[in-house]
């Protein structure tokens, strides 16, 4: 059984950093919501420092949203692979994450400021 899934303009702003650096921040992220799951902050590509990104061949396929492209982050303390997504055609039930970006967190901070 598929769980229920909904994406919603997310309030406020939100920032993504590593360590000391911000990598982007945005007043138009989206949240993406996925049964019990918790929620994944999904920020508009224009609004991301993509020259921290390299595009990663990683993809995987979820039923709900389609194919997932990853990317990797580059930076002055080397690279770390794929703490960063992008459903570049999603399926119509996710159409508005299109042109966004989401993080793995851990290495990646996102958080409301």
């Amino acid at each position: 059984m598929l769980k229920e899934i909904s994406v919603h303009k997310a309030t406020g702003t939100w920032v993504v950093r590593t360590d000391n650096s911000v990598l982007g921040e945005t007043r138009n992220a989206l949240e993406l919501t996925e049964g019990n799951l918790p929620p994944v902050i999904y920020f508009p590509r224009e609004d991301i420092g993509m020259a921290f990104l390299e595009p990663s061949d990683t993809t995987t396929t979820c039923p709900k949203k389609g194919v997932a492209s990853y990317f990797h982050l580059v930076g002055r303390s080397g690279q770390v692979d794929d703490v960063a997504w992008s459903y570049e055609t999603p399926t119509d039930a996710v159409s508005a994450i299109a042109g966004h970006i989401a993080f793995a967190t851990g290495t990646i901070h996102v958080e409301k400021l």
